[in-house]
């Protein structure tokens, strides 16, 4: 039987045992047909019993009988879930399917002595079209299932909950709210595996967008280091620019060796060297070279001479600011 889209519910009956004070060896477990209805009316179908007891053989395992169902609510939990019987084997016969059962002894004593009448098997169905596929355990219990049993009250509320989920699974997942469980596994598994598969990224990025940290900090060093010596060669050939114009103005007498120190500190300012270039191509010459061979070229740092005060009215500066200039570079 295909069971891919198909999902397992589980149930209790319940079953009238001997009223006569004896303790049966086989027991019915459950009626076979197209139509098996509870005493609270919910329908079932068992229209293939034989793959019922296959699955019991196939399990390979006896089936407990308990009290109150304890092996489905109370094992679970780790708690106490003593047997009153096992189903050894199962049989089809006069429309049911009946099971082979060996008591123990405080079992066979409370079916004997009436404290439990009836018997109450637990089976999985199909929610798709409700059809009974195994059975997985039974229970001594005094409530027939006439208004839904306790355990029966379980199921029911699971089974809504269980609709509602899906149904809002199914609206996070942009589904259909009627999609099959099967599809909706199958999307939730695709995004799992897109989850894992954006964290793989998040943790290992592509290279041809990131690069590890040491990797940046290493070229953010190189960089540093490139552009600082990029500033000290500009530094460098700035200042031997400047000493080179500066000589040639001193050589072609456009200043005089007095005036140097101020003039190159006004090279150094921002343009400052493009002015000083316009200086001396427009400046006439004020001393032949001749004439500063034997002069002390420190001499007269505390005033002006001749051709400091011809620079000033060159340049249009005021003699104090020139003079001043002078003293600090002295």
């Amino acid at each position: 039987m295909d069971k891919s889209n198909t999902q397992k519910l589980k149930i209790a009956l319940n079953v009238r045992l001997p009223q006569d004070g004896t303790v049966p060896e086989w027991v019915e477990l459950i009626p076979v047909g197209d139509v098996v209805v509870g005493r609270d009316r919910r329908r079932w179908i068992n229209p293939t019993p034989e793959e019922v007891v296959e699955a019991f053989q196939k399990n390979g395992a006896d089936l407990p009988i308990d009290w109150e169902h304890a092996s489905e609510h109370k094992a679970p939990k780790g708690e106490p879930a003593p047997a009153a019987g096992w189903i050894k084997a199962m049989e089809i016969r006069d429309g049911a399917i009946w099971g082979r059962t060996e008591w123990t002894d405080d079992g066979a004593d409370d079916v004997k002595n009436k404290r439990y009448r009836y018997l109450s098997p637990v089976f999985f169905y199909t929610k798709q079209d409700r059809r009974i596929i195994s059975i997985t355990s039974a229970g001594l219990t005094n409530q027939p299932n006439l208004y839904l049993t306790a355990l029966n009250r379980q199921t029911t509320q699971n089974e809504e909950t269980n609709m509602e989920l899906l149904k809002a699974l199914c609206r996070l997942l942009g589904l259909a709210e009627d999609t099959t469980e099967g599809k909706v596994v199958e999307a939730v598994t695709a995004l799992k595996g897109d989850l894992a598969t954006a964290k793989n990224r998040a943790e290992t990025p592509s290279l041809e967008k990131f690069v590890p940290r040491g990797d940046y900090d290493a070229a953010q060093v190189r960089a540093t280091n490139a552009e600082q010596k990029l500033k000290d060669q500009d530094a460098k050939t700035l200042g031997d620019e400047i000493d080179t114009a500066i000589n040639q103005a001193l050589t072609d007498g456009k200043i005089t060796p007095a005036s140097k120190d101020y003039h190159t500190a006004q090279c150094r300012t921002e343009g400052g060297l493009d002015r000083f270039k316009e200086f001396a191509k427009a400046a006439p010459a004020m001393v032949k070279d001749s004439e500063l061979k034997d002069k002390d070229l420190n001499q007269n740092k505390g005033s002006l001479t001749t051709e400091d005060k011809a620079v000033c009215r060159q340049l249009g500066i005021p003699e104090d600011d020139y003079l001043k200039t002078k003293k600090e570079v002295k």
